[in-house]
């Protein structure tokens, strides 16, 4: 019934959103509104340490809000990392473990987010939390080898997720039900270091929701020098699962643990997990 009462709501103001839009007073209501959004900052404070997060949206206040129940793993994880380390964010999103990483370590951040609709948010995250000199943003994606290939995604949402570059499946290696897609130039972990000049990362956090073996496998130089990975895992998706643990047993990493908030045990991310894997 609520999902019902949504579906009439969005339909309503869809109609009344057309209508305004014809007249002047129209635009500009919605333009100060728009830009109202953007302005708007949710303040978060985990184990001390306060974070400035832009929230125009509900799926990103929902994110803010959540920032340590969704992931207490990650955030322990990265409460592990040496200080001063080098972390790559591998699907960053809009920024919030890369903030917490600059923030809480020390770390030289590198965030690689290709996604458009989430760009200008993980910008606007770094800036309002005084990171800019300590995370530094790749909109490229990463892969298995330098290609020319689509980005597909699932959504247009700021903060979206489950997007999946070069490939037509998801996190659960069926079918993607894309809504948008554009080409973009990806490279593998090995060339971004090579071509880029890029410093090599002491750690990986990776969550790109389905290509996961593919960057592994770009990056099986770069693997024999970190020392823990942090990678989600859908293991319903068995040939990733399989393939990813496989090339990160052949680096010399071993696997430590797997975790999830209870929040997904019954959700239909309730078999996807962020293994760790440590030197």
């Amino acid at each position: 019934m609520k999902r019902i009462i949504l579906e009439f709501i969005r339909r309503v103001l869809k109609i009344v959103y057309s209508v305004l839009l014809r007249f002047r007073i129209g635009r500009e209501f919605f333009d100060i509104i728009m830009k109202g959004s953007w302005q708007e900052v949710l303040s978060v404070n985990h184990n001390g340490i306060n974070f400035q997060f832009a929230v125009p949206d509900s799926l990103n206040k929902y994110r803010a809000v959540t920032f340590s129940e969704k992931e207490p793993e990650t955030l322990e994880w990265i409460d592990g990392i040496a200080k001063g380390s080098v972390l790559w964010d591998i699907g960053a999103n809009v920024g919030l473990y890369s903030c917490y990483a600059a923030k809480a370590r020390n770390c030289k951040v590198f965030s690689f987010e290709p996604s458009v609709f989430n760009l200008e948010l993980l910008s606007r995250n770094i800036f309002v939390n005084g990171l800019s000199d300590k995370i530094v943003v790749l909109p490229i994606p990463l892969s298995d080898k330098l290609s020319i290939s689509k980005l597909n995604l699932t959504s247009t949402d700021w903060g979206g997720a489950l997007s999946t570059f070069g490939k037509e499946y998801g996190h659960d290696g069926k079918a993607l039900k894309k809504t948008f897609e554009y080409q973009l130039v990806g490279l593998s972990i090995d060339e971004v270091i090579k071509f880029l000049k890029i410093p090599a990362p002491d750690y990986i956090k990776m969550d790109v929701d389905g290509i996961e073996q593919l960057i592994l496998a770009g990056a099986k130089s770069t693997l024999k020098n970190v020392k823990s990975v942090s990678i989600e895992i859908n293991e319903d998706f068995i040939e990733q699962r399989r393939n990813s643990e496989k090339i990160l047993a052949s680096s010399g990493l071993k696997f430590k643990e797997k975790r999830h908030a209870e929040m997904f045990n019954n959700s239909i991310f309730k078999n996807t997990y962020n293994q760790v894997w440590v030197r």
